[in-house]
């Protein structure tokens, strides 16, 4: 997968690029991180990025010219771009590209596992971190095809947002894990929340590990984790549950845990 990524803060994606499951991906070339910063694209000797609104209002808009023309670097450098390549055009009119282009936006569709893995399918794509009160309407409809956002709060720029789903792309590209069944494991791979792990030592605080994971039994461990990740899901997200269809083994595991579980609470408040 290659990655553009529109910025003023390029030196912020070395979060990513440094460290962790992302910065081997990258050094390994499983991923590929590239960065156009509008201000390179500037032609005034302050190199000004932000601009007055029309109407007037608290705040700045990202200045529109430079950050056009920094995306369609992107696409042009990308070797995915197509119809008007023209980078000194002012032409708003959107080009046919195969390389999509996100704007991390908190207007935009909430990020979800699903959402994640569509994108992974993706040989390219252009992330634009906003920055100031954001950007120029014209410019969401000429350049921009989806808007994707973390949640409904607000955050200084796109920077951090862009970074969290490279973080999460990066998960699911072949050979970044190592073990390739590791993402399919994840919290939301599989529409619930992850089981409870355990590690040594087998005592902790007289708490102990449960008994089926050290039975070396397979289909007992699998049965395990997968009630116990049916009923953390009912614990901590219902909501997730309401979105599922279960089958007929889940939904009689579902039961199990919840009866267990009711049973465990009410003997802890008769003590």
């Amino acid at each position: 997968m290659h990655i553009g990524v529109v910025t003023l803060f390029p030196q912020m994606f070395e979060a990513v690029t440094e460290y962790g499951i992302t910065g081997r991906a990258i050094k390994a070339e499983r991923v590929k991180l590239n960065y156009w910063n509008p201000r390179d694209f500037t032609t005034d000797k302050h190199r000004t990025v932000d601009d007055k609104p029309f109407g007037g209002g608290p705040g700045m808009l990202m200045k529109t010219e430079p950050l056009q023309l920094a995306i369609r670097a992107a696409r042009q450098s990308l070797e995915v771009a197509g119809g008007n390549n023209d980078l000194a055009s002012n032409d708003l009119t959107k080009s046919n590209a195969r390389a999509k282009v996100i704007y991390l936006s908190p207007q935009g569709k909430k990020l979800e596992q699903s959402g994640i893995e569509q994108l992974s399918c993706s040989s390219a794509l252009v992330m634009v971190c906003g920055r100031y009160q954001g950007i120029d309407e014209r410019l969401l409809e000429a350049e921009i095809d989806e808007e994707w956002s973390l949640g409904d709060f607000v955050i200084s720029g796109g920077e951090l947002a862009a970074m969290v789903l490279i973080d999460a792309l990066t998960r699911l590209q072949p050979g970044a894990l190592g073990g390739e069944d590791s993402a399919g494991l994840d919290s939301f791979s599989q529409g619930l929340l992850h089981c409870p792990q355990y590690t040594r030592p087998q005592t902790v605080a007289d708490m102990i590990v449960p008994e089926a994971l050290l039975s070396g039994d397979h289909e007992r461990i699998r049965v395990w984790r997968l009630k116990q990740s049916l009923g953390t899901t009912w614990k901590k997200r219902p909501d997730l549950l309401k979105k599922m269809n279960l089958n007929a083994e889940q939904r009689t595991l579902l039961e199990e845990f919840i009866n267990e579980y009711k049973t465990t609470q009410a003997g802890s408040s008769a003590e």
